[in-house]
């Protein structure tokens, strides 16, 4: 195969090469989603840029920098800091447990003064880039179906265990729900995966009556039957698919969604912004999104795909699968079709640590394609 000069490595070593090979089209879409998420918590308060709107746009401008530097790191830089993230990431894990702040009932934080840092989402990048490092240097045959499966599947348990007993259902959810995308995309057996479906399917009536929390058996219940406590633990289920369904085609327009603006829409902000933006844009305006959100997904696997090293790939396809069950989790929960388990909509709610998690997560797979063309060796070439 014929390598162009801006491929050879002492070409590609130049900053501005590094940053010619960065897909600034993907780039665009994540600011066009980022920016629709702005409009909507201007309109939510009130059309004022406070308290929400400005300190998205800030802390999106500021990751998205962090992006961009990420995406120039080479491939065995990440490939060196896989496994000391992950570790990172369960050592923060057992401090949340022994120092943590409590709030709201639950043990998610760990105050470090100028920052309150949730652990869990260092552990979103941490098991797909513990897991990308292990099956790079694994052959077809093991990855198929052996033994060798209990490692993966230790690495995915333990953080799923100690977030669970944060507790925090919807983290421990996508952490377990990612690591296990990853290992099929890996190459696992399809009898092992559906033997592993069946599985699942159950365990769920043990989990749900003897594992889970009072609070978190209640969500699952309200799910099911939301009418059956309308101004209780229902309330948030019924007054999101109020908004989704007064929206209708066009929408109220914007700055006019009764639900959100006079407050009954709770978590607007976070949770049930999309339903807020179902409410003032209709129909068009929601599937206009989920189209920039698909382009986004359909563009990150591309990259994944293109990677030449089996780590590159399985990074870049991890991330995605996190993004992608942060969309599917976010919609499902705001119409109605899943437990409320407090999973934001990326890129469109309001909060910084998710924000982060996903932009880092960017930059990975951003990274593997600027650095696609490197040779990535778990062995003496390593950078260990």
């Amino acid at each position: 195969m014929t390598v162009s000069a801006l491929t050879r490595p002492g070409e590609r070593d130049r900053l501005v090469v590094k940053l010619s090979e960065i897909d600034w089209f993907f780039c665009l879409v994540l600011c066009l989603i980022a920016g629709a998420g702005a409009l909507m918590l201007f309109s939510i308060a009130g059309s004022s840029w406070e308290p929400w709107a400005a300190k998205h746009m800030i802390r999106f401008g500021l990751c998205f920098a962090l992006m961009v530097v990420l995406a120039l790191v080479d491939l065995r830089v990440w490939f060196a800091l896989a496994y000391p993230i992950y570790g990172l990431g369960l050592v923060l894990l057992v401090a949340v447990e022994a120092v943590g702040d409590v709030s709201m009932g639950a043990q998610r934080w760990l105050n470090l003064g100028f920052v309150r840092l949730q652990p869990s989402e260092i552990m979103k990048i941490g098991i797909v880039l513990a897991l990308a490092r292990f099956y790079h240097g694994l052959s077809g045959k093991k990855a198929h179906l052996s033994w060798w499966l209990l490692i993966p599947a230790t690495l995915i348990a333990v953080p799923v265990a100690l977030v669970m007993h944060q507790p925090d259902l919807g983290t421990a959810m996508l952490i377990a729900l990612t690591g296990v995308a990853v290992v099929i995309m890996a190459g696992l057996s399809w009898r092992v995966i559906l033997a592993g479906v069946v599985a699942a399917a159950m365990a769920i009536p043990p989990l749900v009556m003897f594992v889970l929390h009072d609070y978190q058996r209640k969500r699952v219940l309200t799910f099911l039957d939301p009418e059956s406590d309308p101004s209780g633990s229902g309330y948030h289920i019924l007054q999101s698919k109020i908004a989704l369904g007064s929206g209708g085609l066009l929408g109220k327009g914007y700055g006019l969604g009764s639900q959100s603006q006079l407050n009954f829409l709770p978590e607007k902000q976070t949770d049930f912004i999309f339903a807020t933006l179902a409410e003032e844009f209709g129909f068009v305006g929601c599937v206009t999104v989920l189209a920039l959100y698909a382009a986004v997904i359909f563009m990150a696997l591309r990259t994944s795909y293109v990677g030449h090293s089996h780590f590159g790939r399985l990074g870049a396809a991890g991330v995605t699968a996190t993004f992608t069950l942060y969309v599917l989790i976010n919609g499902a929960m705001v119409m109605g079709m899943a437990p409320v388990v407090g999973v934001p909509m990326p890129l469109l709610s309001y909060g910084g640590t998710v924000l982060l998690t996903v932009m880092i997560g960017f930059g990975l797979v951003q990274a593997v394609r600027v650095h696609r063309y490197s040779e990535v060796t778990s062995g003496k070439g390593a950078l260990l």
